[in-house]
């Protein structure tokens, strides 16, 4: 976040403060409006992607305001379900399992993913995870980050990513910081990676630019 006078503010600054004084689902139907507009604006990138996430916090899935919000939103900037993630954390989904799973349903049935964050850092995962209609497990970062020395932390991303596959979830491993890491949760099988060792934060004008001289070199 940049202020008027152009400092900038990091998420872990300003989303506590968000949170603490419920600002935090305005925050987020901020984004879903301007990220849905942007996709809008530019059909190209829309095209070449297969889908973008958006985070959603606690308050948001628990209000039904956000689900009508994101419902009208979809149907505004004509924007397919399909192109379209929320991820949403391992404790807001225990925190209250009904409305979480109704919130992913009535989103799914318009072909909206979801992607289960920070998967482990809970205390009972496996208890409730059968009930979660997701489509990605996010195995927590703190699991990964130390996969290659620590065989403690390997053993339980392998098992989630087993578990996960076994209930045709598709897993992401946070935290792949180097090439090591890479290679490991290769092995594993693991589905997806995030982190420095895949590719660092761009600017989206950046990311608009890389698409559209794809586009134009295949024309060529």
């Amino acid at each position: 976040m940049e202020t008027k006078k152009g400092k900038m503010f990091s998420p872990d600054e300003f989303l506590a403060a968000a949170e603490r004084y419920d600002l935090i689902s305005q925050l987020d139907n901020w984004v879903i409006e301007k990220a849905f507009k942007l996709l809008a604006e530019h059909p190209v990138f829309l095209n070449q992607v297969e889908s973008i996430s958006i985070n959603l916090s606690g308050h948001s899935l628990s209000k039904d305001e956000t689900l009508d919000f994101i419902i009208s939103q979809l149907d505004k900037y004509q924007i397919e379900g399909n192109k379209i993630c929320f991820e949403i954390t391992e404790t807001a989904a225990i925190s209250n399992l009904r409305i979480a799973t109704r919130f992913i349903s009535k989103l799914k049935k318009l072909n909206c993913r979801f992607s289960l964050d920070d998967f482990g850092s809970g205390l009972s995962s496996f208890g409730y995870l059968k009930n979660l209609p997701v489509d990605y497990l996010k195995i927590d970062g703190m699991f990964v980050k130390n996969i290659v020395t620590d065989s403690i932390d390997h053993a339980m991303v392998k098992s989630i990513n087993e578990i996960g596959h076994v209930m045709n979830m598709k897993t992401i491993a946070e935290f792949v910081e180097n090439d090591e890491i890479k290679g490991m949760v290769r092995e594993i099988g693991i589905d997806y990676g995030q982190g420095f060792g895949i590719g660092k934060p761009i600017a989206f004008a950046e990311l608009l630019d890389r698409t559209n001289n794809v586009i134009d070199i295949k024309k060529v």
